[in-house]
């Protein structure tokens, strides 16, 4: 790969790695605050810090220097991302950030970082199962 082609793979790899931790903030602190439930709040909180320790390998401070958002065309929110009816479609939404974020980082990763890839995919399986339990408690 050549420096721009690894720039702009950088850049993807800080935006799916903001939008993971993001969601995850927002379904940790929905459990912590408003569903006052400890064990999925600590839940939540172990996935953003494993999402942290496979990514802390694959050196973020180049991926926040090829950080461009005055350039990002997909920056605008779209309508759908606006309307919310409740608490629990926010969770969902926020899930669905997570995991196809998680997914991005995995794949990609696979170029930078065989290792964090792995780390990664087990990560997103283990999202998958607690989304399911989650999802089966509402």
């Amino acid at each position: 790969m050549n420096s721009t082609q690894n720039k702009k793979i950088y850049r993807l790899l800080d935006a799916n790695m903001n939008r993971a931790k993001e969601g995850l903030r927002v379904c940790e602190d929905t459990y912590r605050f408003i569903k006052d439930n400890k064990s999925s709040t600590r839940t939540f909180k172990n996935f953003r810090h494993q999402l942290t320790d496979a990514i802390g390998s694959l050196k973020l401070k180049k991926y926040i220097k090829a950080r461009a958002i005055e350039k990002d065309v997909g920056r605008k929110s779209i309508n759908s991302e606006l309307k919310r009816k409740n608490v629990d479609d926010i969770l969902l939404a926020n899930m669905q950030r997570v995991k196809e974020s998680v997914r991005v980082l995995e794949e990609f990763s696979k170029l930078t970082d065989p290792k964090a890839a792995s780390q990664l995919k087990k990560v997103r399986y283990e999202i998958y199962a607690f989304e399911k339990r989650i999802i089966a408690k509402s």
